[in-house]
C-alpha cells in the first residue's frame, strides 16, 4: 500500500478488457474526435468540452490539476476493440483524510452500455482502496443525469443526498448535484466481489 500518492509517477491500471493510461498531451489526441463528432457526451458536464478549442482547454486543465496534486486523469483504452474510448479521473484527492472523488468520466457512444465502465470502475476502486489506502470514494452527478446515476448505483454506490444549486453548469445556470459514495468497509464486505462478478 502506498504511504503517499506520487503524482509524478505514471500509474497504468489494466485487466483483460481495459487499460487506463495517465492522460498526457500525446494520448489525449486520440480522444479529440469525440469532442468534434459526439458533443452530446457532455450534456451534463460542468465544463464545455465539445469542439476542438474546448477540448484543448479541458485537457490542459486536467494536466494542470495533476501538476497541482489535486487530480489524476486517465485515458481509457478498450482492449477488446483496440480503440481509445474516453476518459476518467481521480480528483479532490485528500491524502490526509483518505478520501477522493471519482468522476469526469465519459465514453464515446459506441462504448456506452458495453460493460467497459464496470471494468474501469473496478480497477479504479481497487487501486483507490487497496493501493492508495483510501477510506472513502465519492461520486457526484447532475441529479437529472439518470443514466450516470443508474451506472453508479449498479456498481454499489449508496446515495447520500442532494447538494442544491451547488455549482454552475456549462449552460450558465446552476446544478443540483447528487452525492453517492463507497466506503472501504463496504468494498471489503462485498462490493468488490459483486462488481468483479459483473465483469
Amino acid at each position: 500500500m502506498l504511504t503517499s500518492f506520487d503524482f509524478t509517477k505514471n500509474y497504468t491500471l489494466e485487466n483483460e478488457r481495459v487499460k487506463l493510461i495517465p492522460l498526457d498531451g500525446n494520448n489525449s489526441t486520440h480522444l479529440l474526435h469525440f469532442s468534434i463528432n459526439e458533443p452530446n457526451i457532455w450534456r451534463y458536464s460542468l465544463v464545455p468540452v465539445a469542439g476542438e478549442e474546448n477540448f484543448k482547454k479541458y485537457v490542459a486543465s486536467a494536466r494542470l490539476s495533476r501538476d497541482q496534486k489535486t487530480a489524476y486523469p486517465f485515458v481509457v483504452f478498450d482492449k477488446k476493440g483496440g480503440e481509445y474510448a474516453g476518459s476518467t479521473r481521480f480528483y479532490d484527492i485528500q491524502q490526509n483524510n483518505l478520501t477522493l472523488q471519482l468522476g469526469y468520466t465519459w465514453y464515446g457512444a459506441n462504448f456506452q452500455g458495453t460493460g467497459l465502465n464496470k471494468n474501469c470502475k473496478f480497477l479504479l476502486l481497487q487501486f483507490a482502496f487497496e493501493t492508495m489506502g483510501m477510506e472513502r470514494v465519492e461520486f457526484r452527478a447532475d441529479k437529472n443525469n439518470e443514466r450516470s446515476i443508474a451506472a453508479m448505483k449498479s456498481i454499489g454506490c449508496r446515495i447520500e443526498g442532494i447538494l442544491r444549486s451547488n455549482v454552475p453548469n456549462a449552460e450558465g445556470g446552476r446544478r443540483d448535484s447528487i452525492i453517492l459514495s463507497i466506503l472501504k468497509r463496504e468494498w471489503d464486505a462485498g462490493i468488490k466481489v459483486h462488481l468483479l462478478a459483473k465483469i
